[in-house]
């Protein structure tokens, strides 16, 4: 299959203040939802504008319909109970401060039941996109190992669950029915985030889940197993493509991991059946590309070189440097180039302006067509 989209678009834009007002108020009962649907409509609108005029291959509504990534799980399954998860990571850099006081994704759940299908996690995404959108678009979903260190704890989940992979099991069944109902939508691409994967390679966290007595290799092959479950058994065209997005955090232009892929990458590149890797490699803290050695043959490496945490715009010259350089470890064939995460993973976006977010997308396609042509 030819490689489709060499100019990523990770999802997530920042929201107009119209569209954050408007979901304050609805959070606090102000505003009826049917309006606040209008002003979702009309936003999107606005971003798939400001996407094509940067040039992008690929479309998103830039997750405008949530308050987070993840959007609401609470509306998507039953068997989540209010909680807090084991383990309990910190924010770091600059907007550190803004992070933990921001309101997206702090009531928390776990597992307290048997999971069991109820919703959507995207409604009505796909279907708008599909009406409205200038080209191919793209819908992001939480994946399904995003649940493993985060929803399982012990004395309240092994009640119904014994072991980790069991929940993701059935998690996965979950999730693959979003993936499919998304694709039978019309998405030409629907990309999996999947930040927990930094746990078992940022060294602090992974001290902190042996301290509190998780295996990281089990809990790895768990996840690995959840994802590629996740999308077993799909019906595809041979054109729509399957991401996803390893993510060291990103919210109000902080992030919370760090550290080389190299204790995960032979085998979770090795065994992961996506299509595309989409990986984070905008600063020091992402390490080298020598992890790409274990990419398999044929499989696409997004390479995430533009921040989107601060407004600078990277280097042209410098981009293509780092280009080569990953080359020598998958060919130049078979990557593409992307920011290193979305601009706004929470409703509240990293600490840039809208002129800064289309700058870097625009970055995002001359970079493209600098290297590849298109």
């Amino acid at each position: 299959m030819a490689i489709r989209f060499r100019a990523d678009n990770i999802g997530s834009l920042l929201r107009p203040a119209e569209l954050l007002e408007a979901r304050a108020a609805l959070r606090e009962g102000r505003i009826d939802p049917e309006k606040v649907r209008e002003i979702e409509d009309r936003s999107i609108l606005k971003a798939l504008e400001m996407q094509r005029a940067a040039g992008v291959q690929i479309f998103t509504d830039g997750e405008y319909r949530r308050d987070i990534f993840t959007a609401d799980i609470t509306k998507a399954m039953d068997g989540l109970v209010p909680g807090k998860p084991v383990v309990k990571f910190e924010w770091r850099g600059k907007g550190k401060e803004l992070a933990e006081e921001s309101k997206e994704g702090n009531l928390q759940y776990i597992v307290g039941g048997k999971l069991r299908r109820k919703g959507r996690f995207t409604p009505n995404e796909a279907p708008f996109l599909k009406q409205h959108a200038p080209g191919p678009f793209k819908v992001c979903t939480p994946a399904a190992m995003q649940h493993a260190i985060m929803r399982y704890r012990p004395g309240v989940t092994d009640k119904f669950y014994p072991t980790i992979h069991d929940m993701l099991q059935d998690v996965a069944a979950i999730m693959r029915e979003e993936v499919q109902a998304l694709i039978d939508e019309g998405a030409s691409y629907v990309q999996m985030d999947a930040p927990s994967y930094s746990n078992f390679f940022d060294q602090n966290r992974r001290d902190v889940l042996k301290q509190n007595g998780i295996d990281l290799n089990e809990a790895l092959n768990a996840a690995i197993a959840a994802d590629n479950a996740m999308i077993d058994g799909i019906k595809r065209n041979p054109d729509v493509v399957l991401g996803i997005h390893f993510c060291r955090g990103n919210k109000r232009s902080a992030w919370g991991a760090e550290g080389s892929y190299e204790p995960i990458a032979e085998k979770a590149f090795a065994s992961l059946k996506m299509d595309r890797y989409l990986l984070e490699f905008d600063t020091d803290r992402a390490g080298g590309f020598e992890p790409l050695r274990f990419v398999p043959k044929g499989k696409t490496v997004v390479l995430g070189l533009i921040t989107t945490k601060e407004p600078q715009l990277e280097a042209e010259d410098q981009l293509l440097k780092r280009i080569e350089q990953a080359s020598k470890y998958v060919p130049v064939e078979n990557l593409a180039v992307s920011t290193q995460c979305g601009f706004a993973s929470a409703a509240s976006g990293n600490l840039i302006t809208w002129d800064d977010m289309q700058r870097k997308l625009e970055l995002v396609v001359k970079t493209a067509q600098r290297v590849w042509g298109n």
